[in-house]
This record gives C-alpha cells, sequence and structure tokens, in this order.
C-alpha cells in the first residue's frame, strides 16, 4: 500500500456503497477517510486498512465534481496526488486533479480483476448474481424485520410495530396492558429500524431486574448482541466513553440514574434510540422531579427516537400519565390542565366511530358523526356513507376512510399505543380461590388491641418503624419487628399457618393442589419471600429458590431459570414484589398470592406475570387468607370493589386515588369497609363505562387495526414460505465452508468446517455449531433451535460479505453446445445500480442494489433475452485459473471492447429502474406527507420537526435517486467449446 497523503482517493473494499474516499489526514499508525457521498468518516490502522487506491488509466471515463466528464490518455503524480490528463466531451484537451473526482464515482474492481487475469470460480459467480436479486427482492419487501424474528405473529404487535418504525425518529409510549408483549413490540421496532439503517446505535434503560432478560430476549427472538454495561464493566473498558463501545448499550435504571458522570458520558454517546422500560417509575411533578426522570428527561432531548414502555401509564394518577407524554414531546404536552380538558371530549370521538356502522339508516349516528368532523373531506365521505343509493363497496371505502380520519385526528392515539385484553382476546379464564385461616395468636393479640386501642397503632407504628397500613397488612413484617418481645422468640415462619396450607397444597394431588405442577409464589417482602422459602425446605423439605430486589442480577437470573427448567428444575419460585415487574412465568398457571398488595396495579403486575399472550391453560390464583383480619378486607376491597381478579380494567389507579386512605383506615373496621366498597364499586363501574367509551376505546381502535396488521402477516408467511431461500442458504453454505446436515423434522444442523472462512455468526471453528429450521413453529417450540430466515445473521453476513466485496465478481468457463461453433466468446456482465446516500435515507425500500445482466457474444449481438442466466449455467464447465489467464490475455482487446459496448447496453435499462424508484418514493412519502399535513390542523400530536423531517426525506430521496448510476458488478467470460472437443 502506497503512502497516504490528504487528498487522494480510495474506496472501502468491504463497504463500496460509501463511495469515493478522500484522505483527511494519516500518520504511520492510522488514516482517516472522509466518504462526502454518504456522510461516513473511518479511520483505519494502516497496516490493516481494507481500502483500495483509486487510479483510472488510459482510456476510462471519470467524472468531475462539477459533473463534466473526461476521458484519461495519461496521468502524473504530484506531491503524491494523481492528476489525469485527457479529453472532455468536446474532443478538447484538459486535466483533472483526483480531488476534484466526483464523491459519487466507483473504482471498477470487476473491470479491472479481470483484465489482470484475477478470476473466481464459476459457482462463486453463480451465487453472486442470486444473493444481488435475493437482495434487492427482500430489503424492500414489506415484511423486513418482522420475518426474522423468533415471535409468533400476533396481529397488534406487529402493527404497532410497522406503524412505528415507517416514522422519521419515532417517540411513542407502548402501553398494552401486562402480558401483551410490549417488549416484543419494542423489539420489533429496533430490529427494522437497524436493518433499514434508520438507527445505528440504540440506548436501553430497564430496571435492574430487568437487564439480563432484556439481554437474553433481544438475543434468543431478535438475534440482537448486546453490550450489558454495568460499573465494572465500564471500569473494565479503561478511560474512554463506556457507551462508545458497542452498536446497542443496555444499561440499568438504578445504576444510571444514581451517576451523573456516567448520564454525561451516556449524552455524549452519540445514539438514534432511546428505550426506557417499566417507565411509570419515572417520578415527576409540576414543582419538580426525580433524579431518573431529569436522566431521561436529558437523554430524551438529545436522541431523536423515543420509546417509553409502561403497563400501567397512570398507575400514579393522570399527571404521571402527562409525564410520560411529555417527554415524548414537551412541546405539544406542556399544559397538565389543557391535556385533562381534551381528555373529556374523547367519549364523543369514540361514540362517532362506532356510530359509522349504523348508516346511512340512522340520523342520530350521522348527527353524532357530523359533531366531531369539520373539514370537506370527511364531511364528503359522511355523505357518500349516509347516501341511501351509494354502493355497498362505495359506503364500506367511505366508512373505512372515515374510521382511520377519526382516528388519526383525535387523541393521543400517533403517541401512545394501548391494547387491552378485551380487544386482543384469546386469553385464558382466571380463576380465584380463598383459603381462610385462622389467625395465629402471635398475630391476633397484636391486631385485637389495635381494635380496642385507637392510640396503640401509633404506638405500633414507632415501635415497629413500619409506614401505615403496611403494620395491619402484613402481620409476618409486624411479628419480624417486634422481635424483642418474648412472645416472638420461634421465626414468624413457624407459627404462620399459610406455611402449612402452602405445603399441604405442594403435595394435594387431589385435582385442586398443587401436586407434580409449577407455583409461583409472590410476596410483599423480602425477608417475607426468605422466610416461606426456608419455611417450605426447613417443614417440607422443598428447594425453592428466591427472587428478590437485593439479589445480584446473576442470581435472579439462575433463580429464575432454576423454576422455568421442565426436568430438572423446583417446583416453586418464591419472589418478592419486584418479581411482579417485568418477568415472564407463563408456562406457570398457579400464583399463590402470599398477601396482597397495596396498589391495583401492582396486584395486576402480579397476574401478570403467568397471564400473558401464548399462556395455554386457566390461570389458577391461590390467596390464603386470615379470617377477620386487614388482609381479607382488603382482599375484599379488591375482588368486590373493582373485580380486580377476572381480568385487568385500567382504572385501579384511579379508585386507589379516591379511596386509598379511607381503605387504609377502614382495615379494622368491617362496617366502614362495606361502605368503602359499595362506593368503590359504584365508582368502578362508572369510571369503566367512561373509559370504555372515551379515551381507551380510541387507544383500541387505534392500536391494531385489523385489515393492515393482516397484511404484515400475509407479507411475513409469504417470506417465511419462500422456497428460495433454503435454495440459496445451501448453496451459500458450501461455497462458504459450512457443513450442513439434515437431522429429520424439519431440523438442519450447521457445524464448520476446515475450509470455513473465517468471522461468521455462530460458528466458530472448532465448535459445534448449531441446529436451525426454516420452520418458525418449530423454532417456536425449541429455544435451542435457531429459526433461518433472510434476516439470520448467518444469512446476512454471507449475503453482505458477497453484496459489499469481491468474491465471485469474475469468473470464466467453458460451454459447450451442439449448435455454438467452438472458439467464440461471450461475455456476461452483471451491472448493479449504485447510489450512494446516508443510511438514515432508508434508500433501499425503494431503490436496493439493482443487476442488470447483459450477454455479448464476441461480434456484440445481445443475447440477453435469448439465453437465461439459469440456462447457460446449466451447461457450464471449469476452468483452470492458468488456462483462464491465458485465454483473457490473448482476448485483452476484443473484452474491452464487450466491457464498453455491454455498459451501453445496461444503460438503456437505467432511466426506467431510476423511474419506477422515484415513482414508488413518490406514491409513499407523498401520500404519507399529505395526510400528516391535513392530520397536524386537528391534531396537535403530529410534531412540526416529524413534518420537515418528511420533507427534507422526501427531497434528498428524490435528489439521491436522480444520481443513479450502473457499475460493473460482475462479469464471467464464457468460451466455446466443441462438443466432441
Amino acid at each position: 500500500m502506497s503512502e497516504f497523503s490528504p487528498g487522494q482517493r480510495w474506496i472501502s473494499d468491504g463497504e463500496a456503497e460509501l463511495g469515493l474516499g478522500t484522505v483527511l489526514n494519516g500518520d504511520p499508525r492510522s488514516v482517516t477517510i472522509l466518504f462526502s457521498a454518504s456522510q461516513e468518516t473511518r479511520t483505519y490502522n494502516t497496516r490493516q486498512a481494507p481500502l483500495t487506491r483509486v487510479a483510472f488509466g488510459s482510456g476510462d471515463r471519470v467524472i468531475a465534481a462539477d459533473g463534466w466528464q473526461m476521458t484519461v490518455d495519461d496521468s502524473r503524480e504530484h506531491q503524491g496526488l494523481i492528476i489525469y490528463l485527457g479529453k472532455d466531451a468536446n474532443g478538447d484537451a484538459c486535466e483533472l486533479p483526483e480531488t476534484k473526482l466526483a464523491d459519487t464515482m466507483q473504482f471498477d474492481q470487476a473491470r479491472d480483476r479481470l483484465l489482470t487475469g484475477q478470476v473466481d470460480r464459476n459457482d462463486w459467480f453463480d451465487l453472486r448474481f442470486r444473493t444481488l436479486h435475493h437482495y434487492q427482492r427482500t430489503e424492500k419487501h414489506p415484511a423486513l424485520g418482522f420475518a426474522g424474528p423468533r415471535i409468533d405473529l400476533i396481529p397488534h404487535q406487529l402493527y404497532i410495530a410497522d406503524e412505528v418504525a415507517r416514522r422519521h425518529a419515532p417517540r411513542v409510549l407502548l402501553a398494552d396492558e401486562v402480558g401483551l408483549g410490549k417488549t416484543i413490540e419494542a423489539g420489533l421496532i429496533l430490529h427494522r429500524l437497524l436493518l433499514a439503517g434508520r438507527v445505528e446505535r440504540a440506548l436501553i434503560v430497564v430496571p435492574d431486574s430487568l437487564t439480563h432478560q432484556w439481554l437474553v430476549e433481544l438475543l434468543r427472538r431478535f438475534s440482537l448482541s448486546v453490550t450489558l454495561l454495568d460499573e465494572s464493566q465500564s471500569q473494565a473498558l479503561g478511560e474512554g466513553n463506556p457507551f462508545d463501545s458497542g452498536q446497542i448499550i443496555l444499561a440499568s435504571q438504578g445504576w444510571l440514574f444514581a451517576n451523573p458522570n456516567r448520564q454525561q458520558q451516556a449524552l455524549a454517546s452519540r445514539f438514534d434510540l432511546l428505550v426506557v422500560d417499566e417507565a411509570h417509575h419515572l417520578d415527576w411533578r409540576e414543582d419538580g422531579s426525580g433524579a431518573g426522570y431529569q436522566c431521561v428527561e436529558a437523554l430524551a432531548a438529545e436522541i431523536d427516537g423515543l420509546l417509553l414502555l409502561t403497563a400501567t401509564p397512570e398507575q400514579m394518577g393522570v399527571e404521571s400519565h402527562f409525564a410520560r407524554l411529555r417527554l415524548l414531546d414537551p412541546e405539544r404536552y406542556h399544559d397538565i390542565a389543557r391535556f385533562k380538558e381534551e381528555e373529556r371530549h374523547y367519549a364523543d370521538v369514540a361514540a362517532a366511530i362506532e356510530a359509522l356502522d349504523a348508516l346511512p339508516e340512522s340520523a342520530d349516528a350521522r348527527a353524532a358523526i357530523d359533531a366531531v368532523i369539520d373539514d370537506r373531506e370527511s364531511q364528503a365521505l359522511l355523505a357518500t356513507l349516509a347516501n341511501a343509493e351509494a354502493s355497498d363497496e362505495q359506503r364500506d371505502t367511505a366508512r373505512d376512510q372515515l374510521r382511520d380520519a377519526l382516528l388519526d385526528r383525535h387523541g393521543t392515539g400517533r403517541v401512545m399505543f394501548r391494547n387491552s385484553r378485551r380487544h386482543v382476546g384469546g386469553f385464558p379464564e382466571r380463576r380465584l380461590h380463598t383459603a381462610t385461616l385462622a389467625l395465629p395468636s402471635a398475630y391476633r393479640r397484636v391486631l385485637r388491641r389495635l381494635e380496642r386501642d385507637e392510640d396503640y397503632l401509633d404506638e405500633l407504628l414507632i415501635e415497629t418503624g413500619l409506614d401505615h397500613p403496611d403494620v395491619l397488612i402484613y402481620p409476618d413484617a409486624m411479628y419480624r419487628e417486634l422481635s424483642s418481645d418474648p412472645l416472638n422468640a420461634e421465626d414468624w415462619w413457624h407459627v404462620d399457618p399459610r406455611i402449612n396450607w402452602l405445603l399441604e397444597q405442594l403435595s394435594d394431588d387431589s385435582g385442586s393442589g398443587f401436586a407434580g405442577e409449577k407455583v409461583l409464589v409472590i410476596a410483599h417482602h423480602r425477608e417475607t419471600a426468605e422466610g416461606v422459602a426456608e419455611g417450605l425446605r426447613t417443614l417440607g423439605g422443598y428447594h425453592a429458590p428466591v427472587f428478590h430486589e437485593d439479589l445480584s442480577l446473576i442470581e435472579r437470573d439462575r433463580a429464575a431459570a432454576a423454576f422455568a427448567d421442565e426436568e430438572d428444575g423446583c417446583q416453586v419460585l418464591v419472589c418478592s414484589e419486584i418479581g411482579s415487574e417485568g418477568r415472564n412465568f407463563q408456562f406457570c398457571r398457579h400464583l399463590v398470592m402470599f398477601d396482597m398488595p397495596q396498589h391495583p396495579d401492582q396486584l395486576e403486575q402480579r397476574i401478570g406475570r403467568l397471564d400473558r399472550i401464548g399462556q395455554q391453560h386457566a390461570i389458577e390464583i391461590h390467596v390464603p387468607q386470615f379470617e377477620h383480619s386487614p388482609g381479607e378486607r382488603l382482599m375484599r376491597w379488591y375482588h368486590e370493589g373493582m373485580d380486580a381478579f377476572s381480568a385487568p380494567h385500567g382504572v385501579g389507579s384511579d379508585l386507589f386515588e379516591a379511596f386509598g386512605d379511607a381503605l387504609a383506615d377502614a382495615l379494622l373496621d368491617d362496617e366502614e369497609l362495606d361502605a368503602i366498597i359499595s362506593e368503590t364499586h359504584a365508582m368502578y363501574t362508572a369510571k369503566l363505562a367512561e373509559r370504555n367509551a372515551g379515551r381507551n376505546r380510541l387507544l383500541e381502535l387505534n392500536a391494531c387495526r385489523p385489515a393492515r396488521a393482516a397484511r404484515i402477516i400475509d407479507a411475513v408467511r409469504e417470506l417465511d414460505a419462500d422456497k428460495a431461500l433454503p435454495r440459496y442458504v445451501e448453496r451459500a453454505l458450501d461455497i462458504f465452508g459450512v457443513d450442513s446436515k439434515d437431522i429429520g423434522e424439519g431440523l438442519i444442523h450447521l457445524k464448520p468446517s476446515q475450509q470455513m472462512l473465517d468471522g461468521l455468526p455462530g460458528l466458530a471453528k472448532g465448535e459445534d455449531g448449531f441446529t436451525a429450521t426454516y420452520n418458525r413453529d418449530k423454532a417456536l417450540a425449541r429455544d435451542d433451535v435457531q429459526p433461518l430466515s433472510w434476516e439470520h445473521p448467518l444469512v446476512r453476513e454471507m449475503m453482505g460479505r458477497i453484496v459489499d466485496g469481491t468474491m465471485g465478481n469474475t469468473a470464466l468457463a467453458l460451454f459447450k453446445h451442439p449448435s455454438i461453433p467452438g472458439g467464440r466468446l461471450m461475455a456476461e456482465l452483471v451491472f448493479r445500480t449504485h447510489c450512494p446516500a446516508p443510511k438514515r435515507l432508508h434508500l433501499n425500500r425503494f431503490l436496493p442494489p439493482t443487476a442488470v445482466r447483459v450477454l455479448l457474444d464476441e461480434s456484440g449481438a445481445n443475447l440477453t433475452d435469448k439465453i437465461s442466466f439459469t440456462g447457460l449455467g446449466k451447461n457450464l464447465q471449469k476452468v483452470n485459473k492458468s488456462l483462464s489467464r491465458d485465454l483473457i490475455k490473448s482476448r485483452h482487446d476484443q473484452l474491452r471492447g464487450l466491457l464498453d459496448q455491454g455498459e451501453s447496453e445496461a444503460e438503456r435499462e437505467l432511466s426506467s429502474i431510476v423511474e419506477g424508484a422515484e415513482t414508488r418514493m413518490r406514491a409513499q412519502l407523498d401520500g404519507e406527507l399529505a395526510r400528516l399535513n391535513a392530520l397536524a390542523e386537528h391534531n396537535p400530536a403530529v410534531r412540526d420537526a416529524e413534518l420537515a423531517a418528511l420533507e427534507s426525506e422526501r427531497a434528498a430521496l428524490s435528489d439521491a435517486i436522480e444520481t443513479t448510476r450502473l457499475r460493473l458488478d460482475a462479469v464471467r467470460v464464457v468460451i466455446t467449446v466443441d462438443t466432441d472437443g
């Protein structure tokens, strides 16, 4: 490699799509290259730089930066830079220094490799052409990013992912109810954005207890490698910014929120997308906010894309919900009073949407719709819908368009997606089982005194340090805090009958017990969970891992894994309250609530660990309760006041805000409790009706539009059933040196061979490889089997090496055919569209690298339409490299002429390719821009920045498409031989 000098032009061997690069600076150890066309800068080690110096020879045509062209006659060097000498389009002599070459030019490696006698294997050329074909087809496929993940094809998840991933720098709140798959939705959005190039780096911030779960889920479901950062890992990385150490960074909220220095480093590292799980924990008030909220607010101001995840957006009240929306768009959500006022009008809009089905018969329905629309287009649709003489097809189309318009233009539907179980359907039944137990004397004596002596509660709160009503609801915690009392000498689990009840259930095989089945036990306090586990071990010999907040992440994962193991795992897992957030235990159907949580949303989170999409059995909820105790009264409030155990309803936060304080005071008084239950149930009924009629109904209708979801699923299934995939993969594996063995039942085992090329994902030399399948259902049923698809990292790596590298871009073969005399020459040329553009534009959805094949005989006749690629390939024979070089050398001048002619033939196809790409781009973006501009007049959730970005994107895409050029990607020389020779 020659010495690097500023101004020299080089190209990247591995990233040809970057375009022509310019040396900015260099030293003996490194060189920095600017690729202006794609707005990228790279720094390379000079000893290992995958770079090729651009040097054109006599006869080559080059383009100047200001657009004029010249044909090179000669060149000279001045201070390390090449100056080309030649003639312009008018035949006038001219000079062009390499610094003035157009950035969009490409160095034609195939041509130079061929003319210097460098040829690859014929099957490599064949694979290259097929790779270009499949790459073009899959890059613009509507299922891109959704076909590869290991997921069930669930409509609402795919709809949300598609809707959000289409947006420029999406900023949304994913607020599906517990168990509906928010993590999967976030993973799908991230996966598609990464494949499309719209996101290059992402920061994921989750509660401490969920870091390893996210790590495993992203790898297992989406094949995404993640860098998990904590303090020890950050320190191990040295003095640099640890957030620069990976493409996808996963950090715990506890660590990041408590460390201002690390927050500044996260801000300094450039991310395109921020994902925050369990976002309802972020504390905000009008008069101030917590450290976590401040951290996320600062990051959200710097990072374009933002996904907030929470199953309980209103757990802390409407102000808390407003705070989440404020993070998404502080300009739109700056006035909480205005926000509350807007929500009051949602019932009218929901009623109008419901009324669409009553037209044209109902005049009342027309009036309900007319009351919430004010634009001519919607009025015209309504007129069509109400016209009794319109055809059924016309009314159906008008109804669909008007429904979409109403959903788009009202409420928080663009920034918040919330599906409910009622709307999604298909969830199992929940069954409540209660067991009434006698209060042990150690608990009873304290409660009886509390009932007699009003002042004793204050004394007990001081003595135990517990909060009210914890001291009443959790008698075991009270017992532990009063351990200095001589009557409390035994461990609490020795005196608590719930332990013996649990042991009896674990051994009961009558059908009402748990014998032989997995059981999840959740208790509020860590100490209670540890005591339950100790009691089960000591009194019954059961090994029950404990999952609580003070365990390390590895210990928590070990406990969860021991519980999940079907063959050798434990029967029982005991969790503290932390176990009711984020973790998925849907393989289990028995939930024991050892005690009651104080907040309705915590109760729902507990049940939601089992009651999830994919649960195959009814959820059996078991509640042991002490007769006439505060815990029993709290359970009655949940059950009788809001029917909390049968299904989630989303109004628990409002009910707790209204009655929480009064309930705490009534836990020792049955009469007072009865009144509160009655009032709670009345408010529950009213709130449920209000929510279902208003915003919740709008959100449900907007969070999954069935027709569009069905189209996405059909697109994914189309790729799932693509018969070309296994044929292509088999060819590629053979060429890349991977052994493939069919092991039956739709499974194959992939293993590195001794000849395997280095660096293939999941296939390290000397290791056993992995088992894979093309069947989605089999991959879902077995975590040890990888789903092979066009998006699998191994397939994408092989395709990427071919598309971006030189493998197979030259070949020479012999062709035997009885009707063609021997000694004739044909040139099979494959040109490819080249259009350098920033990745964020996702140009490939409209114009992926597109192959143009040209087949010429030695006379210049175009045989492309007469002899297909497959037809030609079937009759070819390989030639050794020594003979190939001699044949090419003897036909040098002839080949140069055919290469030039082939370029002219291919250019005839370029205009239609460019026109088609421009048409596809305009059809999508013009329609989207018109829709958003119209929507912005009615719905302030459409950000001005989003509109400006879309307009800028459209203009940039149009400019990029206009600069599309063809470059020679591969060439195969074919020599005919006599059939008897």
